[in-house]
């Protein structure tokens, strides 16, 4: 591990001294933590588990570089940040893998598999089989190893206790969302629907689909956990960490993904929420409305400044995709998002000039 300067304890306050800290400290520390973790799957004796799990790791590890991010706000306690958003975040797409290539259409074996995900944030809970309804079983202990892995880190945070019902909640809508998208197509919309009857009076602001984006992604978890690295941690900062993630910096993450990959699950037949919309027009309009709602409610958060450099890095990762270079709809979107925004415009060209250097 790097040493720090001096300036390292401040939280980077402009794009550059972010991108020098995440290529310097944070960065490495994430390509250990995935060599160490693709390792072990390699020894996973199920020759589908071990498949999926290396696959995850291959084809998704810049979710776990990207949510590692958060790290760079508090270097002195990467030690334990990086490690935590790694293990959880490789449990994410793993799952995600098996779930999206399954041998099984079972919700009971999606649940089962998830039941993971919810004893990763809880230290007190005992690890279970979570291979009980499924075929393949032998996996080396790869998914507990992961499971402890995120309980020992969490165990080391100091205000974890004030963060983690809200940690809980956010990951059990996760959990809902990829039983659900994950079932047998004819029955995916009815239970998506279902589930937005039981929330929608607490989010009337957004639609169905912009929720169940929302619950797809795991910001809202990463920020809590760098949250719980501040002993002098307030339940109203808490609340306030709630209101800008969840539902608008999380749902704009997901629905931005979801953007660029309408081609792709047209052609696969997959869910994609961003369908759901009436029009293009309508969906740069929501978009739009998703994105200010952020700005405008991270300003209520500790260093501000941090956050919107988030959102902005999330415009720019997504509008700067390869992904999008037929996309004139797409392209659109861009234009309009960027267009008061120099910091987008900033990001946009640094992301756009590394893809193409490292491509």
């Amino acid at each position: 591990m790097k040493q720090l300067d001096r300036n390292s304890a401040k939280v980077p306050q402009g794009p550059l001294r972010l991108m020098v800290r995440v290529y310097r400290y944070i960065l490495p520390d994430v390509n250990d933590q995935l060599s160490m973790w693709k390792a072990k799957a390699e020894n996973i004796p199920d020759i589908e588990l071990r498949t999926q799990a290396l696959a995850s790791i291959a084809t998704k590890q810049f979710h776990c570089q990207g949510g590692a991010v958060y790290a760079a706000a508090n270097l002195s306690m990467r030690h334990i940040l990086i490690p935590l958003i790694v293990a959880f975040q490789t449990i994410s797409d793993y799952l995600d893998n098996l779930c999206d290539r399954s041998t099984s259409l079972d919700p009971l074996d999606f649940r089962q598999l998830h039941q993971s995900m919810l004893d990763a944030v809880d230290p007190s809970n005992p690890l279970n089989d979570y291979y009980a309804y499924r075929q393949e079983k032998e996996d080396g202990n790869y998914l507990s190893d992961l499971v402890k892995k995120c309980q020992s880190c969490i165990r080391l945070l100091p205000s974890y206790g004030h963060v983690a019902d809200q940690v809980r909640d956010f990951v059990a809508l996760y959990c809902d969302l990829q039983v659900y998208k994950h079932i047998r197509k004819d029955k995916r919309e009815p239970e998506l629907h279902q589930w937005w009857d039981q929330h929608h009076q607490k989010y009337s602001q957004i639609a169905w689909n912009e929720f169940a984006a929302a619950t797809g992604s795991t910001l809202g978890m990463f920020m809590l956990f760098l949250a719980a690295c501040d002993p002098h941690l307030s339940e109203k900062q808490v609340d306030s960490i709630r209101e800008a993630y969840f539902p608008y910096v999380c749902g704009l993450h997901i629905l931005l993904d979801y953007l660029i990959d309408q081609e792709e699950d047209i052609l696969g037949g997959d869910l994609n929420f961003c369908s759901y919309y009436e029009s293009m027009d309508v969906t740069v309009e929501r978009i739009a409305f998703i994105v200010q709602e952020a700005r405008s409610k991270i300003l209520f958060l500790e260093h501000p400044r941090f956050h919107r450099m988030i959102i902005e890095g999330l415009l720019a990762l997504y509008l700067s995709d390869p992904k999008v270079n037929g996309q004139q709809q797409v392209k659109k979107i861009s234009k309009r998002l960027m267009k008061n925004s120099p910091l987008t415009r900033l990001f946009f060209w640094l992301n756009s000039v590394y893809i193409r250097t490292t491509s």
